[in-house]
């Protein structure tokens, strides 16, 4: 299996166990999450050489997160420990429906001091980088830090995916926002936004649209996830497709779902499926992402993923 490397913020999450508004919970369920910390398990599961760069507190919360990632069968080699700076976390509500209510503690944490030296030893003997949009709107630190990693990984010769993740409430302002990512996203080989993402970052409407104003630019593929209508793919030669989604989807919480959709896609792609391969395996893993409450819970090792890709799929067919 290929080598993968991905960056960004690890925090840890306490769910409540019950409905209603937080103020009112007094037990909750610790959970690590991340955007990036989901896509190196659920590339961990898969069978990968699963690495995470990153940074945590000298701290029970920092213990915490290694440990659970160790578990996950990680490598915590470019994780490094602040002990001035602690590790961030969030709380969140638990819902049977709908998107739940979040609150983070994130504007201290460690990961906003990560040095950004090391890079080229990180890089080496890698074979993919995946990098987020959150780094990029946390601080300058972190900013400066994605953008070295993903220009240093393309001189090494890796390839490399972007997932905007887009989080509004986290950039200064909406133009910097659209600026700083799409300046990220032609870095990359495989860009892979959500529709509506397509749609603030590009203003076109057309998913098509949408790719081409990637594709334009350098981008050799770019993949745009539709939601439970599935995805749609353009390649630099022309080449389009899209896949339908997975029916009748029992939704326990939408957190995660493009975690698991980059999941399915980047782990197809590297093992040299094609286009439409890649949307099914994505398609898969959003779905099964969103059955369960925690952000990761609902990754699947390989034999549960080719499992269900049979089953859902022939459902399809």
């Amino acid at each position: 299996m290929k080598r993968f490397l991905t960056l960004g913020e690890p925090m840890v999450m306490f769910t409540a166990q019950s409905e209603g508004d937080l103020a009112e919970q007094m037990v909750f369920h610790k959970f690590v999450a991340g955007a990036e910390t989901n896509v190196a398990t659920g590339m961990a599961r898969l069978g990968y050489e699963s690495y995470f760069a990153s940074r945590v507190g000298d701290d029970s919360l920092g213990r915490f997160i290694k440990q659970a990632l160790v578990k996950e069968g990680i490598h915590l080699n470019f994780v490094s420990t602040d002990t001035k700076w602690p590790t961030g976390f969030q709380l969140k509500s638990h819902t049977t429906h709908g998107d739940p209510e979040v609150e983070y503690f994130r504007e201290f944490a460690a990961f906003r001091h990560i040095p950004q030296s090391g890079l080229d030893k990180m890089l080496k003997g890698m074979d993919h980088l995946h990098a987020t949009g959150i780094p990029l709107a946390l601080c300058e630190n972190t900013r400066q830090y994605g953008f070295a990693m993903m220009k240093k990984a393309r001189a090494a010769g890796l390839t490399i995916s972007f997932d905007p993740n887009l989080r509004p409430n986290l950039w200064p302002s909406r133009e910097e926002m659209i600026r700083v990512t799409n300046e990220a996203a032609i870095q990359a080989d495989w860009f892979l936004p959500g529709i509506h993402e397509g749609e603030i970052l590009t203003g076109l409407k057309e998913p098509e649209d949408m790719a081409d104003f990637y594709l334009q630019k350098g981008v050799r593929l770019v993949i745009i996830k539709l939601g439970s209508a599935g995805a749609f793919f353009k390649a630099r030669d022309g080449r389009l497709g899209m896949m339908a989604g997975v029916p009748n989807v029992k939704v326990v919480d939408t957190v995660g779902a493009g975690d698991g959709f980059a999941v399915g896609a980047i782990s197809a792609l590297l093992e040299g499926c094609s286009e439409l391969e890649a949307l099914q395996r994505g398609n898969a893993i959003g779905a099964l992402a969103v059955q369960f409450p925690g952000d990761s819970d609902g990754l699947p090792t390989r034999p549960a993923l080719m499992d269900y890709l049979h089953t859902v799929y022939a459902k399809i067919a």
